[in-house]
């Protein structure tokens, strides 16, 4: 550059910076903004991008090379000014920008500056920018396709016939849309897209809207061009290149709903087609606001880091959560799909057709659809009994929630690494609990009145918590969004007449706000103490925390809308505790009293005093005389008030001995679910006999329940269930009757050369046993490498982590980083099913430190799959020595 050239250059930018900065002493100071090269500066010194600018319509042309692994691209974006301004500031990650041009300007240049520690671009313009006005920039780029799970990336698989085939999907939430084309990649910005994709006569190309037509390039090219979105964030668009076919029908509501898949798999897309049209036709009617689009696909991708995403009109699922083989498919496969659909179905009117503003009230996109998930399936597919599973994700919510790393459900995030941390289970489960806490206070009438209020006020917008809890007060009050609906609703017109508990909802007393503020905006739970006192039940709130330091639970107060049941009354009654400690009365003295009926509320209770006696001796007694849901919730509080010192061992242990009598599927799993932990210390202690006679007592304790269990796919879809953890479980525990059993099954399918039909319910107990040598682990091996179906994949890839033959084990997860033989999307499971092993969790431990930055450079820092894997090997983990290693080397 000459040295007139570099003068004009420095100059220009300054011009710039002074129109950006606030002052001058701002540009003169150096730590302002950031040098991105010798002599320039970066107009932007925040992760989050200015407001000065907002998109308002994409026109997209894309074109993969599924050869040469790399893509081009043009993009034009119509932005609005709200400031003057010279510059334009966006996002851009790995991608070179090889042209650049404004419109509506008197030159057209625009000078590219890039800030790839913020993941930003900004685009220098000598002529001022005027608020009000609309200006059209194109820029042009080119880009490899990611080797990640995200951005614009490639994914493979191999025919029957070992041809290696390659296609090119997009995963851009939360951060990624930047990685495949220049934008305002933040969910506020919302604009319109048009797209336009490049590819080869052979391939197909879908994306959010339906093709609207294609054009003949020539030289084996077609151009097709897609139909305008809606009003949309740039993390809900998607666009795949392959060779993949799709069977469709129609909705009675008229939108087309197609699956895409494999063409060797696509016979298995039945299940999920009917499902998916299902559930369509429930939301459009439940939240009586039409579906947007003309169509909805559902794409099974081959590599895929997450269970699915909602790109709206194309949603994107891993093959296990989408594929599904009526003969051959689990119960549990079965409900798994099913869900998953719900799950991205409900995000087409929560979180696409109204979005959270910022990432740090995702929950409202999450929460909202796991939610959802239950109400939805409860009604398309009541042979599945999904309420028998609610409770669980509550359960597992609170493992997260009682630690001192927990966050508050609504927290303050602004990095790619820090807003990936927030999918995890406070985001999705807790949400969820919340809102079905909320739902249960409020009555199910008056909170679906909440919700649809919410989706109509805010349709193609964004939200915050508050909006959410507007919507939900007063809610028979109508607005011009409502059409004077609730006045003409019945649960309305009849609330005055109900019980006392109706001022909850109908008065102004009722400040739906601050009784959720209290759950969203601080972190943890409440352990509830009760002390019963003749007629007095004495009350008493503090953080459920398991910390050696008690001090971090004593400035939390929550709104607790409390249900509880006694001896006289099964008549649920309510009580908001609003204060530290308080008093209520009952009309007369009780044997015993149970909080948290129906586990309806995200809380524990500890009964002081005789009150945990008093529920021990029921159960014994006759367990049935409290639901299935309370008889597990028992079961979880106990063990965790063990946990922090509450309560001794011995009354928990003491509790779990009516199990004998136990068949509904929550308690028996919440059983086990205790029990086994508890071993599994042992086991990573070389506590070996103690470790035997914990086995040995819950063998006895579920032998019965055990024995009746037939091996075969029979009865309802809960009692499947509890029968292959069961066979499981015994197998796996050596209980020889099982065992046997599952030899003799192992052999016969063996020597059929795996052609035999193995019930799908037991396929996993057998696998299992027949893992446990060389010669079985090799021929389940092969069996994994040959079969189309996912579902026997994953039973078999399971049976291979829980072997005891550890140069296996190892092996395994070496194979699954190289990600051929064992896609490297299933490594996460991999590596923690080998730690669960007793005989694999050192080589995981192992394996996850030497392999670390690899890791983090396939899954991202951040990721649910990095958490899952880190917390899944350590989880167990419980002397000084494991505690001081994880921490040096978590340094």
């Amino acid at each position: 550059m000459s040295g007139f050239a570099l003068f004009t250059a420095v100059l220009f930018n300054i011009v710039i910076l002074l129109c950006l900065c606030s002052s001058e002493e701002d540009y003169n100071n150096n730590t302002t903004f950031p040098f991105v090269t010798n002599s320039q500066k970066f107009p932007w010194n925040k992760m989050r991008l200015p407001d000065n600018v907002s998109p308002v319509f994409y026109d997209l042309l894309i074109h993969p090379n599924l050869t040469s692994l790399d893509f081009t691209g043009i993009v034009k974006i119509m932005v609005e000014v709200k400031k003057d301004t010279h510059a334009i500031v966006l996002h851009s990650k790995n991608l070179k920008i090889i042209g650049s041009q404004i419109e509506n300007t008197i030159n057209g240049h625009l000078h590219v500056l890039e800030y790839p520690v913020f993941e930003q671009i900004a685009l220098l313009s000598a002529e001022l920018l005027k608020a009000g006005r609309r200006y059209v920039i194109s820029l042009k780029y080119a880009a490899n396709l990611s080797e990640s799970f995200h951005g614009f990336y490639k994914s493979i698989y191999r025919t029957t016939k070992g041809e290696l085939r390659v296609l090119a999907a997009t995963q851009f939430e939360p951060t990624a849309a930047r990685m495949a084309f220049p934008c305002f990649d933040e969910p506020a910005f919302k604009a319109n897209f048009s797209i336009k994709i490049i590819r080869d006569i052979h391939h197909i190309a879908v994306s959010n809207m339906p093709k609207i037509k294609s054009i003949e390039l020539g030289e084996g090219l077609i151009e097709d061009h897609f139909d305008v979105t809606v009003k949309m964030s740039t993390y809900l668009v998607a666009f795949i290149v392959s060779d993949f076919v799709s069977v469709s029908r129609k909705t009675d509501h008229g939108v087309k709903v197609s699956v895409y898949a494999n063409p060797e798999k696509i016979d298995q897309a039945y299940y999920a087609l009917e499902a998916a049209v299902k559930l369509l036709d429930f939301y459009e009617d439940y939240f009586n606001i039409p579906y947007p689009l003309p169509k909805q696909d559902l794409f099974a991708v081959p590599d895929f880091q997450s269970g699915a995403m909602e790109n709206w009109g194309l949603t994107t699922y891993r093959e296990s959560a989408l594929l599904f083989n009526p003969k051959i498919s689990s119960a549990s496969d079965k409900l798994g799909i099913t869900m998953i659909i719900a799950h991205e179905l409900a995000h087409q009117w929560f979180g696409n057709l109204v979005t959270m503003e910022w990432w740090n009230d995702l929950w409202l996109n999450e929460g909202f659809a796991k939610f959802m998930e239950f109400v939805s399936v409860n009604v398309t597919n009541p042979e599945l009994q999904v309420e028998d599973y609610f409770l669980g994700k509550c359960f597992e919510a609170m493992e997260v929630d009682a630690l001192n790393s927990s966050h508050p459900v609504s927290t303050p995030v602004e990095n790619p690494a820090q807003i990936l941390e927030m999918f995890d289970d406070v985001s999705y489960e807790k949400g969820a609990c919340i809102l079905n806490m909320l739902r249960d206070f409020l009555t199910p009438e008056a909170f679906k009145l909440g919700i649809v209020r919410y989706l109509r006020r805010h349709s193609y917008g964004n939200t915050r918590n508050e909006d959410l809890w507007r919507s939900l007060t007063n809610v028979c009050d109508s607005d011009e969004q409502d059409e004077a609906r609730f006045q003409e609703n019945e649960f309305c017109s009849t609330s005055q007449k109900k019980s006392s508990a109706a001022k909850w909802y109908m008065q102004d007393e009722l400040n739906v706000k601050e009784i959720m503020d209290t759950w969203t905006l601080q972190e943890g739970f409440p352990l509830i103490t009760v002390t019963v006192q003749g007629r007095e039940v004495h009350l008493h709130q503090e953080r459920y925390l398991k910390s050696s330091d008690p001090t971090h639970a004593t400035r939390f107060l929550w709104h607790v809308p409390l249900t509880y049941i006694t001896s006289s009354s099964n008549t649920v009654h309510r009580f908001l505790l609003k204060t530290k400690t308080d008093v209520l009365f009952l009309p007369e003295e009780v044997e015993w009293v149970k909080f948290n009926a129906g586990m309806n509320g995200y809380y524990i209770v500890h009964y002081e005093g005789t009150g945990w006696d008093g529920l021990v001796k029921l159960l014994k007694k006759n367990h049935t005389a409290l639901s299935s849901n309370d008889r597990a919730s028992l079961i979880n509080n106990a063990f965790q008030l063990v946990s922090i010192g509450k309560l001794p061992l011995e009354k928990a242990l003491d509790l779990t001995l009516y199990l004998r009598n136990e068949r509904e599927i929550m308690p028996v799993f919440q059983g086990l679910n205790e029990l086994i932990p508890i071993y599994k210390l042992m086991e990573k202690r070389n506590m070996t006999d103690v470790e035997n006679l914990m086995k040995k007592y819950i063998v006895n304790l579920f032998q019965d329940l055990i024995d009746k269990q037939s091996w075969t796919n029979d009865g309802s879809v809960s009692e499947r269930l509890l029968r292959s953890s069961l066979l499981m479980f015994a197998c796996v525990r050596q209980y020889k009757p099982c065992v046997e059993k599952a030899q003799s099954l192992f052999q016969n399918w063996k020597e059929s050369g795996g052609n035999m039909s193995l019930p799908s319910d037991v396929a996993l107990a057998v696998y299992s046993i027949g893992a446990q040598d060389p010669e079985g682990w090799d021929f389940l091996f092969e069996k994994y490498q040959q079969s189309l179906f996912t579902s026997v994949k994953s039973q078999i890839k399971i049976a291979l982590c829980i072997s005891r033959l550890t140069k296996k084990l190892k092996w395994l997860m070496e194979q699954s980083l190289q990600g051929d033989v064992v896609k490297t999307q299933d490594l996460p499971y991999v590596v923690v099913f080998v730690s669960k092993n007793p005989s694999g969790y050192k080589h995981a431990w192992e394996f996850l430190r030497t392999n670390w930055a690899q890791l983090v450079k396939k899954f991202d820092l951040g990721s649910n799959s990095i958490a899952h894997m880190v917390t899944g090997v350590t989880n167990q983990y419980s002397t000084k020595e494991m505690l001081e290693e994880v921490g040096v080397h978590g340094h």
